[in-house]
C-alpha cells in the first residue's frame, strides 16, 4: 500500500507545478479553434450525441500521443539531460510560433457551411481517432507543451508525462464536451460568424504566445 502510494507521489508533479499545467491547459482548451468547429458542425448536423462520439474518438487518439510522448521524452533524458531541455526550449519557441503564425498566417478555419455527411458512431469515433492520431501537429504539440511542466528531478520522468497528458486529456474531454452540449442552441452562428473567426485568430495567437513565454520562464527558474 505505502509502495504503490509513493509511485503515485514520484508521478505527480508539485502541487504549485500542477495547479500551473492545470491553468495553461484549461486557458489552452477553452479557446475554440478548427477542432471546436469540427465538433461543433457534426452536433448541429447530427445531433449532440454525434458530436460526443467524435470527441471519444479525438481523445482517444490523443492518449496514443501521450503515451508516444511519455516514451520518447524519458528515452531522451536517459541519454542526455541537456538533450532534454533543448527540447523544453524548442517547445517554448515552438508555441510562440504557432501563435504567430495564427496571428499573421492564413486563416486555418475549415469550411463547415456546405453541412456533412451522416455518419454513424462507429464512423464518427474511427474519423475522429484517425483524424487527430495522423495529425502531426498534435504530435508535435505534446512534445512543445508537457515537457514545460517535467520536474526532471523529481524523477519518474515517463510517469509524470503520462500523468499529465491524462490530466490534459480529461480536461480536454471535459470542455469539448460543453462546446458539443452547447451546439443545438449556438453552433449554426459560431460557423458562420465572421466576429468569432476574426476574434479566434487574434485570442488563440496571444494565448499560444503567452503559453510559450510562460514556458521559457518555467524552466529558468526551475533550474
Amino acid at each position: 500500500m505505502k509502495r504503490g502510494k509513493t509511485i503515485m507521489d514520484l508521478a505527480i508533479p508539485s502541487a504549485t507545478n500542477l495547479s500551473l499545467f492545470v491553468s495553461a491547459t484549461l486557458v489552452l482548451l477553452l479557446v475554440p479553434g478548427p477542432a471546436v468547429l469540427y465538433i461543433f458542425a457534426r452536433s448541429v448536423e447530427q445531433g449532440r450525441s454525434a458530436g460526443l462520439v467524435s470527441i471519444l474518438g479525438i481523445h482517444t487518439a490523443t492518449l496514443v500521443h501521450v503515451v508516444a510522448a511519455a516514451v520518447g521524452l524519458s528515452a531522451l533524458l536517459a541519454s542526455s539531460a541537456l538533450a532534454f531541455s533543448v527540447v523544453k526550449y524548442a517547445g517554448a519557441a515552438y508555441l510562440i510560433w504557432l501563435g504567430l503564425k495564427k496571428l499573421f498566417g492564413p486563416s486555418d478555419i475549415p469550411n463547415v457551411e456546405g453541412g456533412l455527411p451522416t455518419r454513424s458512431r462507429m464512423r464518427l469515433f474511427r474519423e475522429g481517432f484517425i483524424v487527430n492520431l495522423l495529425n502531426p501537429k498534435t504530435a508535435l504539440f505534446f512534445l512543445a507543451f508537457l515537457p514545460q511542466f517535467v520536474e526532471v528531478n523529481h524523477g519518474h520522468v515517463a510517469m509524470q508525462i503520462a500523468f499529465l497528458g491524462l490530466v490534459y486529456t480529461a480536461i480536454g474531454v471535459l470542455t469539448d464536451s460543453s462546446y458539443a452540449l452547447a451546439a443545438g442552441t449556438a453552433g449554426k452562428w459560431l460557423k458562420r460568424s465572421p466576429a468569432y473567426l476574426k476574434a479566434e485568430r487574434w485570442v488563440s495567437g496571444f494565448v499560444y504566445i503567452g503559453l510559450g513565454l510562460t514556458a521559457a520562464f518555467a524552466g529558468n527558474q526551475k533550474k
